[in-house]
C-alpha cells in the first residue's frame, strides 16, 4: 500500500530561473498539498499534463528526492523514517534507464539482486521469468552500451522486479518503445494486479489508462484535481472520450 498525506515538494529557484520563469519569486512548488492512497491488487493512474507534477510525486514516492512537507508510508513504513526499510518494498521504472553502460543484462540483474538480498535460487528463477516474458534471452550477455532503446528498457524492467517489491511505481513506462515492448509491459503490469502488488503509474495515453486503471488521480499544476474510481470516471463523462474528460478536468481546474 502507498499512503500520500499533504505532500509539498518546493524547488529554489535561481537568479536565472526567476528571469526565464519571469517571477520574483524565491521558490517554485512542483507538488502542493497532495493526498490520496493506492492499494495492492489494484492499479492506480497518476494523470497530468506535462510539468505538473507527476513525476516529481513519484520520484517522491520512490525515494528518489525527498518533499519538502508532507508523509509518504509504503507497506506502512514511515518513508522519511525508515527509508532504506521502504525502498527494499519499491521497484521504480522510468523512461531514463539509467544503466551502467559497460556492464550486461546479466552482470546488471545480479548487482541489483545482490543489493536486495536475493538468494540465488529466487534471483535464476525470476531472471528466467522475465527473460522469457520480455524475450531477452539473445542479448542477456552483450554490454548495455550496444543494446536499442527497447532492449535497455526491457533490463530496466526486469531490474525493477527482480527483487519481487511490494510496490511499483512505473513512470511513463511505454514511452518512445515499440509496440511488442510496450504490450509487454501493460502484460507485467497485469500480472502485478494479480500478484496482489501495489501498483502506481503515469501515462499519456489513455488507452493504456482504460485498459489497466482502477483507480486515478489528475494532477494539475501541482493540485491534485481529480480522484476516484476509473469506473466513475468512465460512467460521469460529459466528454465524449477519455481524453477529451481527461482535458476537460484539466480546464476546468
Amino acid at each position: 500500500m502507498i499512503k500520500v498525506e499533504g505532500l509539498f515538494k518546493e524547488f529554489k529557484l535561481s537568479k536565472k530561473q526567476k528571469q526565464e520563469n519571469n517571477t520574483t519569486e524565491d521558490v517554485y512548488r512542483a507538488v502542493n498539498d497532495v493526498s490520496f492512497e493506492c492499494h495492492p491488487g489494484r492499479i492506480f493512474s497518476l494523470l497530468g499534463p506535462n510539468g505538473a507534477g507527476k513525476t516529481t510525486t513519484l520520484r517522491m514516492i520512490s525515494s528518489m528526492i525527498q518533499p519538502t512537507h508532507g508523509k509518504i508510508e509504503i507497506c506502512g513504513i514511515d518513508l522519511a523514517k525508515n527509508p532504506n526499510e521502504a525502498r527494499k518494498k519499491i521497484g521504480f521504472l522510468t523512461g531514463s534507464t539509467g544503466l551502467y553502460e559497460r556492464l550486461t543484462p546479466d552482470e546488471v540483474l545480479k548487482y541489483f539482486a545482490d543489493l536486495n538480498d536475493v538468494s540465488k535460487a529466487d534471483f535464476e528463477q525470476r531472471k528466467a521469468h522475465y527473460y522469457s516474458l520480455l524475450d531477452m534471452h539473445a542479448f542477456k550477455s552483450k554490454k548495455i552500451g550496444q543494446l536499442s532503446t527497447g532492449m535497455k528498457q526491457k533490463v530496466s524492467i526486469t531490474r525493477t522486479m527482480i527483487h519481487n517489491p511490494d510496490v511499483v511505481v512505473f513512470d511513463e513506462p511505454t514511452s518512445g518503445l515499440d509496440v511488442i515492448t510496450a504490450e509487454n509491459i501493460i502484460t507485467l503490469i497485469r500480472d502485478c494486479r494479480t500478484q496482489n502488488k501495489t501498483v502506481i503509474f503515469s501515462s499519456h495515453i489513455m488507452t493504456e489508462v482504460d485498459l489497466l486503471c482502477d483507480d486515478l488521480a489528475i494532477i494539475s499544476k501541482g493540485k491534485l484535481v481529480y480522484k476516484d474510481s476509473m469506473s466513475n470516471f468512465r460512467n460521469n463523462m460529459k466528454a465524449e472520450s477519455l481524453t477529451g474528460e481527461f482535458i476537460r478536468i484539466v480546464n476546468e481546474a
